[in-house]
C-alpha cells in the first residue's frame, strides 16, 4: 500500500546472501556438493539459482555466525527423499523429512552453520497435477 503523502520507493531485487568464515570452503560446498553454478568470484562468490543471485560473503567480524533467524535458502526439489540420499552420500548431515501444508521439507547446514531447506511441493489429495 502506497502512502498518499510519501512517493513510492523504487526497489529492485539484488541478491540473497550468507556470511561465511572460509570462502574457499563455502564455494566448494555450494559448487561441488550442491552442484550450484558459480557465476563469478572476487571479494564475494556469486551463484545463479534459476535466475536468482545467491552470494557468499566473507564475514569481516569475529562474532559467531548464526543461521537461526527467519532467513534461509530454500531449494525446491522434485524428490526430497532422493535428494537427501544424494546429500548424505556426499557427507551432508540432514534432518528428517517433515510433512507440512503444501509439501515436504527437510533442513541441513552448510559448513558455516547456515541453515538450508529442501522443499518438495505435494499437491492436495484428489488434485490432478496434469
Amino acid at each position: 500500500m502506497q502512502s498518499p503523502v510519501l512517493p513510492a520507493i523504487k526497489l529492485s531485487f539484488d541478491a540473497v546472501f550468507y556470511y561465511v568464515r572460509d570462502l574457499d570452503r563455502a564455494v566448494a560446498f555450494y559448487r561441488e556438493v550442491l552442484g550450484l553454478r558459480l557465476v563469478s568470484r572476487n571479494f564475494v562468490a556469486r551463484f545463479d539459482i534459476d535466475g536468482v543471485l545467491f552470494e557468499l560473503v566473507p564475514a569481516t567480524h569475529e562474532r559467531t555466525l548464526s543461521g537461526a533467524g527467519n532467513g534461509r535458502l530454500c531449494l525446491q526439489v522434485a524428490n526430497i527423499q532422493e535428494t537427501l540420499k544424494q546429500l548424505r552420500e556426499r557427507g551432508v548431515e540432514a534432518g528428517a523429512v517433515k510433512e507440512v501444508a503444501g509439501g515436504l521439507l527437510a533442513f541441513f547446514h552448510d559448513p558455516d552453520g547456515n541453515e538450508l531447506c529442501l522443499w518438495q511441493y505435494v499437491p492436495p489429495a484428489g488434485h490432478d497435477s496434469n
